[in-house]
């Protein structure tokens, strides 16, 4: 039963934010009187609520309860100050994201109206390949991890990076240097640079990115802000103790 309840919570994702019943079903895998059953008694205990359309959206009561993550209340909240501070110096789009499996999964991203327009939203998955906090992830990701972000290398721009060894070497200058760069790679118009947020025994628990419309001019800075905004995360990560 549980497996059920989970496959059908699973159907929903950033590209199918609203489902019919029928749709849930086929998505789920599961009869449809089946998941009928199931989304009645989500929906009666507020997991789910029912549009006017007749389409089920994510409930509040999941939401809430999304909010306990610790990477909601522990990495989000000792990372907000700094973010807050990063975007009032640059009035550039500022993320904090995390490795999810083989993605990237957007925490928090602050952003203004001069803030250069990108595709990722808070709760968002984008690939880790074609992303400035991704690269910095993948480059700190175990070994089949990264193996199996290389043998599906999409190609989402015209510039996103597909060549394997190209991508190796990015990511050894990322160990090496401690940032990452990206042109372009994920939408037009948009380049990025990010660092690694260090957590207990220097282990990477995130990454912090700031997305421009280039770089030539600003990296120096950008990575300069980006670093000490990271420290301060990390510091304040152990000084709270949050795991």
């Amino acid at each position: 039963m549980t497996s059920r309840v989970l496959d059908l919570l699973g159907a929903f994702d950033h590209d199918h934010r609203s489902l019919t019943l029928s749709d849930l079903a086929r998505r789920a895998g599961l009869p449809l009187a089946t998941a009928h059953r199931l989304v009645g008694e989500l929906t009666k205990g507020g997991a789910l609520t029912r549009l006017p359309t007749g389409e089920y959206v994510i409930g509040r009561r999941l939401w809430d309860l999304g909010l306990l993550s610790p990477v909601q209340s522990g990495l989000r909240q000792a990372a907000s100050p700094f973010l807050h501070d990063l975007y009032g110096a640059t009035l550039a789009t500022v993320h904090l994201a995390v490795r999810d499996g083989g993605e990237v999964l957007y925490v928090d991203r602050l952003a203004g109206h001069v803030s250069v327009p990108v595709v990722s939203k808070i709760g968002s998955r984008l690939p880790l390949h074609a992303t400035g906090v991704g690269k910095v992830l993948l480059a700190y990701a175990p070994e089949d991890v990264r193996a199996e972000a290389f043998a599906r290398l999409t190609r989402i721009t015209p510039y996103t990076i597909t060549q394997p060894s190209r991508l190796a070497e990015q990511l050894r200058r990322v160990r090496t240097d401690g940032f990452a760069t990206t042109g372009e790679e994920m939408s037009l118009g948009a380049c990025s640079v990010a660092v690694p947020v260090r957590g207990e025994a220097e282990q990477v628990v995130a990454a912090l990115g700031i997305v421009v419309p280039d770089l030539r001019r600003e990296q120096a800075r950008l990575i300069s802000a980006l670093q000490v905004a990271a420290r301060g995360i990390g510091r304040t990560l152990a000084s709270a103790q949050w795991k």
